[in-house]
């Protein structure tokens, strides 16, 4: 038979919305590379994954019905145990001829081959290729198990296991139906399409059928990548149809194409007096609740209508229009009443409640908390001559919001109301920004505080949260965060280096070790163990920007504090490694810093009146002269002129090392010259250590 599409797909009941396209292609590709295993692919044309709400299929070209069959060869067994000095087979090998359904007369065509120290003896025997019919079902039963899951359910009376229950199984082979059972359901070549619009039960013809028959017959649009395309262009269409924009849609338009078989997009509004509440709130209820696209004036505020994405396409959609604005005007009408009520007691009166909302069994309170996060916000301010007072001040009101009907509702708006609550209380603008801006950036490309008011109370926050846990012993572990600790350690790097701010680190955490009463942080080495922690999250960032790896070692190896003069570290590292230099003066140093790892004690300077040769005497004048220069330009975060002024040593150093013996016979001369090469490493490692810039 020739080689034809292969196309299994499971119908089943509505699938987890925010796991479907992963499962999609992870069913799709066990399957294709399962089939790719036994060799049944005529070519290698790839595959196409489907995936919508109530079903999982993949499409491969080019299947054969049966691999080709090709030539095994294996080892029997020595040849001194498998014939008797008259070259008789024994009966250790007849034995194991029966055992493996080889006949005894095939002896005469076994190769003999040194194997090891011994001759042995090999059967070739041609094996037959494997059968689509014999390995699809166990294929496709590979595929399930393989399914990112992690909880399972079973349905009726039989033992199946998946996701959720599966009702039909589509095995085809061009077109013919591949035999086989998994999930306790027979192949066959019968589907469903949508469960209002389709005509019933589709019959596929051929496996190449599927995709253009549920189009036509059954109402679907399988192609995940297509579904969402199309609900795209259909939002985009409609919000410039009526003069708005969608605002940030698309982690809502990935899940919307996954609740969705046949896409059709409508317009509803609720009444305008709801725009009255801060738009967060509706904007969440809309997106979180009930799945609808806000749509927004041309300067980002909120507007009283929102799209809806309908699984129906209808003559007339008056009725579902009519039924999505009914169930939520409810929900808007929650929200405000939650701001309403919010809006009637300050937040300064709701900070008794925290003293009942345990931050951790070992580290107190969120009261307590509170505490700390005033004093080390207002120690940060003064550092970098921000009014130390509003930092306090947000800091003080900062998690009092956590006790709001609103942020009960939905947690995700911590920050925003508080910053609405702290405006309606009279609080000064700085504060209230400051009391929004403090848990950010909460992701990976989210905004930094604006302020030096803002940064503080945002340092505080996080820097109280790493120095706490680590101070306790709990520390990320693989990939288990409970705490949020990478997040937080990357959040106070970006605004130490992007803000940026002329803070130390080691400062800054032993600033937050200090506001923790000393019988708490009892972890040893927690302080160290935070700083490493941080510098490799520093490593990662860095290099997931695009900084070369030895240009991030370079810098990182002298263990920075001041994050922010690390990208200027990084340029001047960059431009240096250009110079015709750098490689020597690369090798070298890190030939000089192997020297002085095994030298037991080197003094802190060398003595002029012990320099003996000539390329000694001129290396020594020449960082005499430079040293000045390097640290002027060091002192003045011209890192760049630094290591240009570096490189002029380079004649001096290869000199240096062409003419002298560094470890001399003669002790005093020995240690000068190390007490020499000493002051070099120094004065060369200013900036990074570029012994590290070496192959």
């Amino acid at each position: 038979m020739s080689a034809a599409s292969v196309l299994v797909e499971l119908l089943t009941e509505e699938l987890p919305p925010k796991a479907l396209p992963r499962l999609g292609e992870t069913f799709a590709a066990t399957v294709f590379a399962g089939l790719k295993a036994h060799d049944l692919l005529a070519e290698d044309k790839g595959f196409r994954w489907f995936a919508a709400p109530r079903r999982l299929a993949v499409a491969v070209p080019a299947v054969r019905a049966e691999a080709p069959s090709r030539e095994v060869t294996e080892k029997i067994m020595p040849v001194a145990v498998a014939l008797d000095a008259d070259g008789r087979p024994t009966q250790a090998l007849l034995k194991k001829l029966e055992a493996k359904g080889i006949a005894p007369e095939a002896v005469a065509g076994f190769e003999r081959r040194v194997d090891g120290k011994a001759e042995a003896l090999f059967y070739t025997r041609t094996q037959p290729g494997a059968k689509l019919d014999d390995v699809l079902a166990s294929v496709v039963q590979d595929a399930v198990k393989a399914l990112p899951v992690p909880k399972l359910m079973r349905w009726g009376a039989g033992e199946a296991q998946f996701v959720r229950p599966v009702h039909k199984l589509v095995m085809l082979h061009g077109e013919r139906v591949v035999p086989g059972r998994v999930l306790d359901l027979d192949s066959g070549r019968v589907t469903m399409g949508h469960r209002f619009m389709s005509r019933g039960e589709i019959e596929l013809a051929t496996a190449e059928a599927y995709e253009p028959a549920l189009l036509a017959e059954g109402k679907v649009v399988p192609d995940f990548a297509e579904r969402r395309a199309e609900i795209e262009r259909q939002l985009v269409a409609e919000a410039a149809r009526l003069g708005a924009s969608l605002g940030e849609y698309a982690d809502l338009l990935d899940e919307v194409a996954a609740l969705v078989e046949h896409p059709t997009v409508y317009v509803g509004e609720f009444e305008a007096e709801f725009l009255a509440v801060p738009q967060e709130c509706l904007i969440l209820t809309m997106r979180a609740n009930q799945k609808y696209f806000p749509l927004f004036d041309a300067a980002g505020k909120l507007l009283n209508r929102f799209l809806i994405v309908s699984n129906m396409r209808v003559a007339d959609p008056s009725n579902i229009v009519t039924g999505n604005q009914r169930v939520v005007r409810p929900r808007l009408a929650d929200a405000r009443f939650f701001f309403e009520q919010d809006r009637k007691q300050r937040l300064e009166a709701r900070l008794p409640r925290l003293e009942a909302v345990v931050y951790h069994n070992k580290l107190g309170s969120q009261r307590e908390r509170i505490g700390r996060l005033e004093r080390l916000a207002a120690h940060i301010a003064r550092r970098l001559h921000a009014d130390d007072a509003a930092a306090a001040r947000a800091a003080h009101l900062a998690k009092a919001d956590l006790v709001t009907d609103m942020v009960g509702e939905f947690p995700e708006l911590q920050g925003i109301m508080g910053r609405y609550y702290a405006l309606n209380d009279g609080e000064g603008e700085v504060v209230a920004d400051a009391i929004q801006a403090h848990y950010q950036p909460r992701f990976a490309g989210d905004a930094l505080p604006a302020g030096n008011v803002a940064c503080a109370v945002a340092l505080a926050d996080k820097l109280d949260a790493l120095v706490g846990f680590f101070g306790i012993g709990q520390l990320p572990t693989g990939d288990k965060d409970p705490f949020g600790l990478r997040r937080a350690a990357l959040g106070v790097l970006r605004i130490l280096m992007e803000a940026p701010l002329p803070l130390d680190l080691a400062e800054l955490i032993a600033d937050a070790a200090d506001g923790f009463p000393p019988a708490r942080l009892v972890a040893p080495g927690f302080r160290e163990q935070l700083l490493d922690f941080m510098l490799e999250r520093l490593r990662n960032m860095l290099r997931e920007a695009g900084h070369g790896v030895d240009v991030v070692d370079a810098v990182l190896a002298l263990r920075p504090t001041r994050i922010d003069l690390v990208p200027a570290k990084l340029d001047a590292v960059r431009v240096f490694r250009a110079l015709p230099e750098a490689e020597a003066l690369a090798a070298a140093n890190k030939r000089i810093v192997n020297i002085l790892r095994k030298a037991e004690a080197v003094p802190p300077e060398p003595d002029l009146a012990l320099l003996q040769e000539e390329a000694e005497k001129a290396l020594f004048h020449r960082v005499v002269d430079v040293a000045p220069r390097v640290a002027s330009h060091v002192a003045n975060e011209d890192y760049t002129e630094a290591l240009r002024v570096l490189a002029g040593l380079r004649s001096a150093v290869d000199q240096f090392f062409d003419d002298v013996m560094v470890m001399a016979e003669e002790p005093l001369t020995r240690q000068n010259r190390l007490a020499l090469l000493g002051q070099l490493a120094g004065l060369m490692n200013r900036v990074a250590d570029i012994s590290r810039l070496s192959a």
